[in-house]
């Protein structure tokens, strides 16, 4: 009897399946259970959609002004050469100014020869932006003494081409001096 009782339930399954009790009654069965058995419910917040948004929208304007604060402090700060190496620092404070004190002697010949000028300062341009371009990796560099031995050596090829301009001025000049004094004693 009881293997028929078993056939009948089991091809007769699915009748059985749709037909489940009511959830007042496991309500009812579950309140009898003792409490160590019993699930505990938190009660959950929920918050509305608009709520998320606004909270969503703020975090990501925080996040992007500190990121916009990162970014300026890290593009904004100037290396202390000295910290680096200080020896460095004393050549470059030198090379400049003596670059400088070039520029505005190879200024001198603007006024006579601009074409020529035009070509000098061509040249010493380049070699400028390079030097800023130098100056500008120091920052993000991870070998900054390497970086800072560059930037030297090219001030150092600035003040040796700059001589050699200033050379060639005083040559050509020396050269249509002795033009005009020889066509003077003719």
């Amino acid at each position: 009897m009881s293997k028929r009782l078993e056939d009948f339930i089991h091809n007769n399954r699915q009748e059985f399946d749709d037909l489940e009790p009511r959830t007042i009654l496991w309500g009812r069965i579950e309140s009898k259970l003792p409490e160590q058995y019993q699930e505990k419910r938190k009660e959950g917040r929920t918050f509305s959609l608009g709520f998320v948004l606004r909270v969503a929208a703020a975090v990501i304007l925080v996040m992007g002004g500190c990121f916009f604060c990162f970014l300026q402090t890290r593009l904004s700060t100037n290396i202390s050469l000295a910290a680096i190496n200080p020896e460095y620092a004393k050549q470059q404070v030198r090379y400049t100014s003596l670059i400088a004190t070039k520029r505005t002697e190879l200024k001198s010949i603007a006024q006579t020869d601009p074409q020529l000028y035009k070509e000098f300062i061509g040249e010493l341009a380049k070699m400028d932006s390079t030097y800023k371009k130098l100056n500008k990796d120091l920052v993000t560099s991870p070998n900054q003494e390497a970086v800072l031995r560059a930037m030297i050596r090219n001030l150092q090829m600035q003040t040796e081409v700059l001589n050699q301009q200033l050379t060639v001025i005083e040559q050509f000049t020396e050269f249509k001096d002795q033009q005009n004094n020889e066509i003077k004693t003719i």
